[in-house]
């Protein structure tokens, strides 16, 4: 017996390194996929602790608050065990069995493997505690009643499938899910009906959130406004490429996500948004001003007394100061919300990666008229952005009529 009980010993003590260095795999693996999932930006309230919650959230229904997911006992998810955690992610059920709001992208983390869950669960379980409860979310009836929640999952809970990927290559599959699953940016790159609910037969063809458009991933889109694999590689672990740089929503997208995710990962992404082959990235020419409307004529001389300082007179940009007007994607895209709010809101000094910097924006709301806003927009999206079209001052008043209030602008 003594000497059985010495070889069990000695097992268990061979044994030990082996599990705890799984332990450690997991939880870096775990790091990252939570990363890849971009929890820290819904999860983080700004200046509060990671994943402590408290970010409010605004939809259509009201405002939902990022909920504390820190190992504390009281406030977050300190009692879960895997399966309930894993429930949460993918069901959108808590621990005490009340439904989880759809803010939750647990719609795109249905797909998500076990595996993965139990991952992400094990490196949480590492951050530390945060001992504070995130505000209550409080919307108005009927969508405050979270048993209601149980119908909307059966109708929408599980839309998304995957498209058959027979014959595509392992990259392409691997970008799939990192897309689809992972990252979940049909969330906000697809429209949503009446209930809330992603119309997955327009998936990725854009949709508008808090006043802007998440543009459409769709590869012809994308090949339309410029993008080819290596510039949306680059945008998306540097959060700059030739078409401009990332703000507004996307860019705690870069700031806590994709910066941090390997080149292979990144580049599988641009080859299942692009596809694989990818169409060709459309090059523009640049229209001469007697060649535009009268309107963008006009707006010539806007662009120079307000634009030009920083973004140069011919709109090459300036290096760490201001981003090019030639190839920008926001000037390419035939919606002109994103260009009007940029305008009329600015944009906040943002940090990208390694040392490069870009200096605040100021907005331009109370500087312009309707006419000579109207005619900006028109010299910007005829001159860079491939526009025909023009735009009137009416159709100019309505968008600045549907913008949010300003405490729903993006944080």
């Amino acid at each position: 017996m003594k000497h059985l009980l010495s070889r069990l010993t000695l097992a268990v003590g061979l044994a030990a390194p082996v599990l705890l260095a799984h332990a450690d795999d997991q939880v870096k693996r775990g790091e990252y996929l939570a990363r890849a999932a971009d929890c820290v930006a819904c999860h983080t309230a700004p200046g509060g602790a990671p994943y402590a919650g408290g970010l409010p959230i605004v939809s259509p229904f009201g405002t939902i608050y990022g909920t504390n997911i820190t190992p504390s006992k009281e406030h977050g998810i300190g009692l879960y065990n895997d399966g309930e955690f894993f429930a949460a992610l993918t069901e959108g059920k808590r621990r005490d069995g009340a439904n989880l709001y759809p803010a939750m992208p647990y719609t795109s983390y249905h797909l998500m493997p076990r595996a993965d869950s139990d991952a992400i669960h094990a490196y949480l379980k590492t951050v530390e505690p945060i001992e504070r409860a995130a505000p209550v979310t409080s919307l108005s009836f009927p969508f405050n009643v979270r048993l209601g929640l149980m119908g909307w999952n059966m109708l929408y809970g599980k839309d998304l499938k995957l498209a058959p990927t027979d014959g595509k290559s392992d990259e392409f599959k691997r970008g799939e899910y990192m897309v689809e699953v992972l990252g979940h940016c049909g969330e906000c790159h697809t429209p949503r009906g009446l209930p809330g609910a992603m119309q997955q037969d327009k998936r990725l063809t854009g949709g508008v959130l808090n006043g802007y458009l998440a543009p459409s991933l769709l590869a012809t889109d994308l090949a339309a406004r410029g993008w080819n694999h290596q510039d949306l590689s680059t945008f998306l672990k540097h959060g700059m490429s030739a078409q401009g740089t990332m703000f507004n929503e996307m860019f705690p997208v870069f700031h806590n996500s994709t910066q941090r995710l390997s080149d292979p990962d990144l580049a599988a992404m641009a080859t299942y948004l692009l596809g694989d082959p990818a169409p060709a990235a459309k090059v523009l020419t640049e229209v001469p001003l007697a060649q535009m409307s009268p309107s963008a004529q006009r707006g010539r001389q806007d662009y120079l007394n307000v634009c030009a300082g920083c973004h140069a007179p011919d709109g090459e940009g300036k290096p760490h100061i201001a981003v090019a007007m030639r190839g920008n994607t926001t000037l390419r895209l035939e919606d002109p919300r994103n260009l009007l709010r940029v305008i009329e809101d600015g944009i906040g000094e943002q940090q990208f990666a390694g040392f490069e910097r870009m200096q605040p924006m100021p907005g331009f709301a109370d500087k312009l008229s309707h006419e000579q806003l109207t005619d900006l927009l028109n010299y910007l999206r005829q001159g860079w952005g491939g526009q025909p079209g023009e735009l009137a001052v009416g159709d100019v008043q309505k968008l600045q009529a549907d913008a949010p209030p300003a405490e729903h602008k993006a944080h």
